[in-house]
């Protein structure tokens, strides 16, 4: 039995856009009294405190990219450059959300020139000797991190509804380990992050491939084994693969840090209320004045 204190780790932007999203298609946006729109914020907090009631950690803090310019974009320069501008309503919220996890003494945490998703790979694999780690995301990259003490809880449709991977579930579902899904992504690329992989190979070629030779390197080794296709593919890519690699591989070595003693779940109640109240998240009042009540 796990007896270590949990910790759970959000990927901040992947819960703002998802609960901007959800609203904002049919107008929903929410402006407070100041004009400022609030919906994302509010999707945000109702997502995090479902999380935290479902879960159970004793520490929390939540990890955020910090601009578009990171040592991604330096090695490739199209990366991610097919994603549109964030939407109007959007962009005061991004303030304003960390702001509102301030009021909960949540830790914000994000490093210029990294992803989220480095932070989150560097505090998980730093504090799993002392903590038992969850990721809280909508994003499957962060998939490439499960290990022993470390899960990833992927949000589901609607509010509180999770699947959670392990290294098991993770092995049943997909056919691989967690840590074949860096060399899974190299190979197939990534249309949302816009990098190219091997054209012509897909997920399924890709995962027996992978099933079969281990590695893009045990692939790589072994190329007079493949078929004449999917050789001529891969031969055809080889930079974009090695490429494609050095994208998909979330950095674990990043100098983040996160005090256990101030990410530790524990805030005031006034503090909290009268934040909400200045800022009008109505849809929020009762996860504080009922603490965690079921939506």
């Amino acid at each position: 039995m796990n007896t270590k204190d949990r910790f759970l780790l959000i990927d901040g932007m992947a819960l703002l856009f998802r609960a901007f999203y959800a609203t904002s298609m049919s107008g929903q946006f929410m402006f407070n009294a100041k004009g400022v729109p609030t919906n994302a914020v509010q999707g945000f907090l109702k997502h995090m405190l479902l999380a935290v009631e479902k879960f159970e950690p004793k520490h929390v803090a939540v990890c955020w990219d910090m601009g578009s310019k990171t040592f991604r974009t330096e090695i490739f320069t199209d990366y991610k450059s097919n994603r549109p501008a964030p939407p109007d309503e959007l962009v005061p919220q991004f303030e304003l959300v960390k702001e509102a996890v301030s009021a909960f003494d949540i830790p914000n945490i994000g490093l210029e020139g990294y992803e989220a998703d480095d932070c989150i790979g560097s505090l998980a694999k730093t504090n799993r000797e002392h903590c038992s780690i969850g990721i809280l995301t909508g994003d499957q990259d962060l998939l490439q991190l499960i290990q022993e003490d470390i899960s990833v809880i992927l949000l589901k449709k609607g509010f509180g509804n999770y699947e959670v991977h392990t290294e098991e579930t993770f092995t049943e579902w997909k056919g691989i380990t967690p840590s074949q899904m860096i060399d899974l992504k190299a190979l197939m690329g990534d249309p949302s992050d816009n990098y190219p992989g091997v054209k012509g190979i897909g997920e399924k070629t890709a995962i027996k491939l992978l099933q079969q030779y281990g590695s893009i390197q045990g692939i790589l080794e072994n190329l007079p084994s493949l078929t004449k296709s999917q050789r001529a593919k891969i031969e055809a890519s080889l930079e974009l693969l090695h490429l494609s690699r050095r994208l998909a591989e979330i950095k674990c070595d990043v100098p983040v840090e996160c005090n256990l003693e101030e990410s530790v779940f524990q805030y005031d109640y006034e503090k909290v209320n009268a934040f909400l109240r200045e800022n009008e998240l109505k849809t929020v009042y009762r996860f504080v004045e009922n603490p965690f009540s079921v939506m």
